[in-house]
C-alpha cells in the first residue's frame, strides 16, 4: 500500500467521526444489480476503514466480514462494530477462503488496489454468480460552491495528485449513480475535507491554514453555520465468477 494509503491510519477517529455515511438508494441498487439481497449474503468490506459501509450492510442483514490494512483503521473499526470480524489484508491479497463470498464491496477503496491483482483475487473468492460492487461517494460538482470549493482545493493541494479509479477490464461493469445530500455543521463539513488523504500529506500546519480560511469563505455563503453537502454516489458492480 502507498503512503497516501497509509495516511489514513493517523486520523482514524477523524475520519470516523466526520466521513459521511450512505444513502439506502445505494444499497437498494447494489441489491439489483447483484441479483440478490444482502439479508442473508455473505460479504467481504475491503479497504473497510471504520467501518461506514459495513455497518449499514450489516444492518440490512448481509453477514459482513471487512479486510483492512491498516493498525488505526482496524482499531476504529473494533471499537464501532465489534460485531463484524475484521482480518488484516488488502484487496491485492485478499485473507479470504476461495468461493467463500457472495458480494465483494470496495467502498471509496478499488483505486488502492492493482487490477491486476485484485480482480484475480474477487475471482478466486466469489461464489459463482456472486457480484464485485466498487463505489465512491463525491462531492456533486454541479453545485457552484462545491465546484468553487474543489478549485481551491487543488490549487492548495494539486501537486499531491489524486489516487486513479481503474475500472477492470472485460468484468461486464454496470454503472449507477445515486444522488444524495447531508446538511451538516460548518466545522463538520471541513473536519471531513481534513480526513482526506491530500490534507493529511499537506500536514497540520496548512491544513488547519487552509481550512480557517476556508471557513471564513463558507460562513459568507451558510451565514448559519449549517452547510448542505451534495454526494453523487458512483457505483460499479460486475459477477466477475460467472
Amino acid at each position: 500500500m502507498t503512503k497516501r494509503a497509509r495516511s489514513f491510519d493517523a486520523a482514524a477517529a477523524l475520519y470516523a467521526a466526520n466521513r459521511p455515511g450512505y444513502p439506502p438508494a445505494l444499497f437498494d441498487a447494489v441489491e439489483e444489480l447483484a441479483g440478490r439481497p444482502l439479508a442473508g449474503a455473505w460479504v467481504a468490506d475491503v479497504g473497510a476503514g471504520t467501518g461506514i459501509a459495513s455497518g449499514l450492510m450489516r444492518a440490512r442483514g448481509a453477514e459482513v466480514v471487512a479486510v483492512e490494512p491498516g493498525d488505526g483503521m482496524a482499531a476504529e473499526f473494533r471499537r464501532a462494530h465489534p460485531g463484524i470480524p475484521v482480518v488484516r489484508g488488502d484487496g491485492d491479497r485478499l485473507p479470504l477462503a476461495d468461493g467463500a463470498f457472495d458480494l465483494l464491496t470496495y467502498a471509496q477503496s478499488w483505486h488502492w488496489t492493482d487490477p491486476a491483482r485484485s480482480v484475480p483475487e474477487a475471482r478466486r473468492v466469489l461464489r459463482p454468480g456472486g457480484a464485485l460492487a466498487l463505489w465512491w461517494n463525491d462531492l456533486d460538482l454541479s453545485v457552484p460552491w462545491i465546484a468553487a470549493q474543489r478549485t481551491r482545493i487543488r490549487e492548495r493541494v494539486g501537486a499531491i495528485g489524486l489516487p486513479p479509479r481503474e475500472s477492470p477490464d472485460g468484468l461486464g461493469l454496470t454503472t449507477r449513480e445515486v444522488r444524495w445530500s447531508r446538511r451538516i455543521p460548518l466545522d463538520h463539513h471541513l473536519a471531513n475535507q481534513a480526513s482526506h488523504s491530500a490534507f493529511l500529506l499537506l500536514g497540520e500546519p496548512g491544513t488547519r491554514e487552509f481550512m480557517a480560511t476556508e471557513r471564513e469563505r463558507l460562513l459568507a455563503l451558510f451565514p448559519g453555520g449549517t452547510v448542505e453537502e451534495s454526494y453523487v454516489v458512483t457505483l460499479r458492480v460486475a459477477r466477475p465468477a460467472g
